[in-house]
């Protein structure tokens, strides 16, 4: 079905946060505010919230010793200049980083006329930070 066709089609549902499962969520959650230069994650009950654009948070939590968590990919829309802090920082700390999804080439592609490349956290989630929204460039 189309969305033109459904009922009650809204494009005012915004996304608002999810839980990003950690080992260590005060390791990962600072990995990501100091490499992204965001504000320091904030307690939020038994989470650490990162606060992103649009008032969007993720929320890192460590999961039972129990359960196993699954790596996921998070992809985030940053500015040309965000770009140049961000990978600069990551070429710092010599962060191992791919220009490609399956890790075949090292570096940043040039995706849609802008830049990305991808990455992993301390808990082993795929990272990735793009100049241009995918199918932008077309």
């Amino acid at each position: 079905m189309e969305a033109s066709d459904r009922k009650g089609f809204s494009l005012t549902i915004s996304f608002n946060h999810t839980i990003v499962a950690a080992k260590d969520k005060q390791h990962s959650a600072y990995f990501l505010t100091t490499l992204f230069g965001l504000p320091d994650p904030v307690p939020a009950g038994h989470f650490l919230a990162v606060q992103l654009a649009n008032g969007v948070t993720l929320d890192f939590a460590e999961p039972p010793p129990h359960l196993e968590f699954h790596p996921q990919h998070y992809a985030f829309l940053v500015s040309e200049e965000d770009f140049d802090g961000i990978y600069g920082r990551i070429l710092e700390r010599r962060i191992e980083h791919w220009a490609d999804p399956r890790q075949s080439a090292h570096g940043i592609n040039t995706n849609d006329g802008g830049r990305g490349t991808y990455f992993l956290d301390p808990a082993g989630h795929y990272l990735e930070i793009i100049t241009r929204p995918y199918g932008s460039g077309r």
